[in-house]
């Protein structure tokens, strides 16, 4: 929300009121002053004007998560280990996960309590690539790379894949790029070519790569680059 639109919410603010106070400077967003009435203010930033507190903010996480199989991409579930199972318990509340994998799915996921800044992550529109290390029963041919630029038409959504970067690694192994994140996407993509996919890992997301260093089941917050690169 904008600063002016915050601060005009306010029951204690008219309009000239909140001009008078950005013009005066005597607004603070995270200790700063500013008179900027259209910066961004959000759940995270603290807000005050002359020393009383109108918004006292909260941190914002970003975690970076080695998901084992065998694992729910929940926030909670009665018979099976969720993700934030994985956490100490005094860093789950309040989080959700950006881009859910199946229970069998290993790699990286990302928790976070920044709803704007999981959506740019994950929504189609902004065309953050999801890469994932494929291993199918079957052989990968050749041709499968300029079907999977073309898209697969999904009768159940009734809509066509955007396209796709598929990089044969092996006889049975590739890599894959996509910019959605469909219903078991990838497993119907192979599927298509009646090619069951029996290991599927997921690398990166836009430009934030799996850790080397986590082994199934670690985690680690994200670095400030990796969070700006969103």
């Amino acid at each position: 929300m904008r600063l002016d639109r915050f601060l005009g919410n306010l029951p204690c603010y008219n309009r000239q009121q909140v001009r008078l106070l950005l013009a005066q400077r005597r607004v603070r967003v995270d200790g700063l002053p500013t008179g900027d009435p259209l910066l961004e203010v959000r759940e995270f930033n603290r807000v005050e004007v002359d020393q009383q507190v109108h918004q006292a903010g909260r941190p914002a996480r970003y975690l970076m998560l080695h998901k084992p199989a065998g694992c729910v991409s929940a926030t909670q579930d009665p018979q099976h280990r969720t993700v934030l199972d994985l956490l100490p318990e005094e860093l789950r509340n309040d989080l959700h996960i950006a881009g859910r994998l199946d229970y069998n799915t290993t790699g990286l996921m990302i928790l976070t309590n920044d709803g704007q800044w999981s959506r740019r992550l994950t929504q189609p529109r902004t065309k953050q690539p999801k890469t994932y290390l494929v291993h199918t029963e079957d052989e990968i041919g050749a041709h499968y790379i300029d079907r999977f630029r073309e898209g697969f038409y999904f009768a159940f959504e009734d809509l066509t894949t955007l396209p796709a970067q598929l990089d044969i690694l092996g006889p049975r192994s590739a890599r894959l790029a996509i910019v959605e994140g469909r219903y078991h996407q990838v497993k119907r993509m192979f599927g298509h070519f009646q090619n069951k996919v029996v290991g599927l890992h997921r690398e990166s997301m836009g430009s934030i790569t799996l850790d080397p260093i986590l082994h199934p089941g670690a985690f680690r917050a994200l670095t400030d680059e990796e969070i700006a690169s969103v």
